[in-house]
């Protein structure tokens, strides 16, 4: 089992802002007791989700190289999911939302790697390694399914955000981290939930970022397919819990059939969900997120796409019809007539074309910021874009020139003509001027001081997102976590418990124990009285082996811990009925 970061060559190709969440995968961190609550609850997932979970499920087990009796690693998965244009790798908990669908994008799967605690078997709001690995990991074996969520992740990282978002974000973070602890004070649990309760409930007009997560969660996490009078289970969140798996079959939880209004839908990822999804078939989960992206800033540009990047006060880029791009914090624009006519930004900033830098405009050439003109010239019907050579001469843009423009929405730019930038199909896409100043009517908003003044050409912003156009101009090592997960405590008491879930594997797997299970049974009445799931197991070993006696004494053991601990008594119920194939359980 490897404890490095596991090749693949798709995570090669991942970027460096990217490789910061990614954390070696230790197996040795996984204890007995973590391989038992893997083992159980993949013995009930494909028990139960063989006749409601979709087709994919069980055939994705195989295919992603998933094991019921051993948790996986990332090296196996590594290996098995590069057959099918896939990868995975290991992260602490939940990393931000834009990076989580950038990885998507990527074909890369994100796995917390820590597992839920025993006390946690049937749900954690935690992401962890049985969510993760037997959740997302089966479904991406059908390739329409992996095609749409690889596109979510190419759009939905695009999706701009708020600085509510990020607080959201944290605050859910450190919630799941404190439930899944052991020992954490309930006051702490409940001072963390109030907050997200508060944020989440805060009447104030969603985010791009916030939407494309519902959709995200109504779909990836928590979909259903098929027919809503019978659907079957595709979401993760619903495929590794074995709780909310049986609980959403019933007529408890409403089912609706999904469009686009799921993204106005929010979600409570500390409750079971009163509601759920049905899509019916995957194909049209991909017909719903175009008609989202459509919606979105991406797409749409214009005076909208900038001032919600002006309010997320985050990095995005704004692209003009020309094609350059401009990448920074955007801080100010000046509309005409519900037109943008001036875009500034705050601090570095880039120049690209393509998601490819300039050359020579990187983010420590434009240090101080970026302000450039949109539209078209007063009085001239054709663009500067659409200008043949001729026309640029006519009207004196050319190199050497001194000029004065006045663009539409009142804004002049006069200076000297140094050069200009083409793209690939020949249109000015940059002109540069020295000696130059631009105003705004009587505002100046450049002046020949303060060097060269670099104009972005363009008459209309055809797109905004977030994130930069060449992920190369910007240092984005940052925003990592700023919590972390809390590991299970340890203790002479706890470790000799471990030693017999050990014991108990290693006799299942038919290597030499040092104990008998008449033994292991007798210390775990005598000193660990209230655990369960080793004698599940025991059980399990002592039906096989035809042990009539100790089979007796471990189910009377079983009988009185459902009627001391009734909470568990189902999950004992659940394991027993495994063993005896459905025989009657009392």
């Amino acid at each position: 089992m490897s404890t490095a970061i596991t090749s693949n060559p798709l995570i090669d190709r991942l970027p460096t802002h990217l490789r910061q969440f990614i954390k070696p995968q230790d197996y040795t961190d996984y204890t007995p007791i973590n391989q038992a609550v893997w083992r159980y609850v993949m013995r009930k997932n494909v028990d139960y989700l063989s006749r409601v979970a979709h087709s994919s499920y069980l055939d994705g087990l195989k295919k992603t190289g998933i094991e019921v009796d051993n948790i996986p690693s990332m090296y196996g998965m590594n290996r098995i999911l590069q057959e099918i244009g896939w990868a995975a790798v290991a992260v602490d908990g939940f990393i931000p939302p834009n990076a989580f669908m950038e990885f998507q994008a990527y074909n890369v799967l994100v796995i917390a790697s820590d597992i839920r605690q025993l006390e946690h078997i049937e749900y954690t709001p935690a992401p962890d390694i049985i969510h993760e690995g037997a959740g997302h990991a089966p479904i991406i074996a059908n390739p329409e399914y992996a095609e749409y969520l690889r596109r979510f992740g190419e759009i939905g990282c695009k999706a701009i955000s708020s600085a509510r978002d990020y607080e959201i974000y944290e605050a859910i973070r450190l919630l799941s981290i404190l439930k899944e602890a052991e020992g954490t004070p309930q006051a702490d649990i409940d001072a963390i939930e109030k907050k997200v309760e508060d944020l989440q409930n805060d009447p104030v007009e969603p985010s791009e970022m916030a939407l494309i997560r519902n959709l995200h969660w109504w779909t990836v996490e928590y979909g259903l397919i098929g027919e809503v009078e019978n659907p079957k289970i595709y979401g993760a969140g619903l495929l590794s819990s074995i709780g909310e798996s049986a609980w959403c079959m019933t007529d408890n939880v409403k089912k609706i059939p999904y469009s686009i209004d799921a993204a106005y839908q929010g979600f409570d990822i500390t409750k079971l969900q009163p509601q759920l999804y049905v899509t019916p078939d995957f194909a049209y989960l991909s017909q719903v997120l175009e008609e989202f992206a459509n919606k979105m800033a991406l797409r749409t540009g214009g005076l909208s796409g900038l001032e919600k990047l002006i309010k997320s006060k985050a990095l995005g880029t704004i692209e003009l019809s020309t094609g350059i791009q401009v990448s920074g914090m955007f801080t100010n624009v000046i509309e005409e007539n519900g037109k943008p006519v001036y875009i500034q930004t705050t601090g570095k900033t880039a120049l690209s074309y393509r998601e490819k830098e300039l050359v020579g405009h990187s983010a420590d050439y434009h240090a101080e910021g970026f302000g450039s003109p949109v539209g078209k010239l007063k009085g001239i019907n054709l663009a500067i874009e659409d200008m043949s050579p001729l026309d640029l001469k006519a009207y004196a843009i050319y190199e050497g020139e001194r000029v004065t423009l006045e663009f539409e929405g009142g804004v002049t730019v006069t200076g000297e003509i140094i050069t200009g930038t083409r793209n690939i199909q020949g249109k000015i896409i940059l002109i540069s001027f020295k000696n130059c100043t631009v105003t705004h009517n009587d505002t100046v908003l450049f002046q020949p001081e303060w060097g060269i003044y670099d104009m972005a050409v363009g008459k209309k912003v055809i797109s905004a997102y977030s994130g930069p156009a060449d992920v190369n101009s910007f240092d984005m090592i940052s925003h990592v976590p700023s919590s972390k997960t809390i590991k299970a405590k340890r203790s002479a008491e706890r470790e000799e418990l471990e030693n017999l879930y050990q014991t108990v594997r290693d006799i299942r797997a038919g290597k030499t124990a040092t104990l008998t299970l008449d033994s292991v049974f007798t210390e775990l009445q005598q000193n660990h009285n209230d655990d369960w799931l080793l004698s599940v197991e025991i059980v399990e070993l002592l039906h096989k082996e035809n042990n009539a006696d100790l089979l007796d004494k471990v189910m009377k053991h079983l009988d009185d811990l459902k009627n001391r601990r009734p909470k568990i008594a189902h999950l004992i119920d659940g394991g027993l009925e495994l063993i005896f194939e459905k025989e009657s359980v009392n």
